[in-house]
C-alpha cells in the first residue's frame, strides 16, 4: 500500500510533504504532486505536514477520491 495525493493539492502545491519524505518519492506534476507507489515506504511522514489535507493512505481514500489512485499510477507509468 501507499499514500495518495488528491484534489486539494491541485494548483496548491505547498511541497512541505516533499521535505518530509525520507525516500524522495513525491514528484512534481503539471499542477499537483504525486507519490510514487513503487518507492513509497508507507512511513506517513507526509500526512501531518500537508496544509491542505490532500494526502490519504490508499485504503482510507473516500469513495469520491478513489480515482486519484489511478491518476497517481498513470503519472508514473508515462513512457
Amino acid at each position: 500500500m501507499t499514500y495518495v495525493i488528491t484534489e486539494n493539492c491541485i494548483d496548491n502545491m505547498d511541497k512541505s510533504c516533499m521535505d518530509e519524505c525520507p525516500v524522495d518519492c513525491i514528484k512534481v506534476g503539471k499542477n499537483m504532486l504525486f507519490i510514487d507507489p513503487n518507492d513509497c515506504v508507507d512511513c506517513g511522514a507526509c500526512l501531518p505536514v500537508c496544509p491542505v489535507d490532500a494526502i490519504y493512505y490508499e485504503d482510507d481514500l473516500p469513495d469520491n477520491l478513489l480515482h486519484y489512485k489511478e491518476i497517481n499510477k498513470k503519472f508514473f507509468n508515462k513512457d
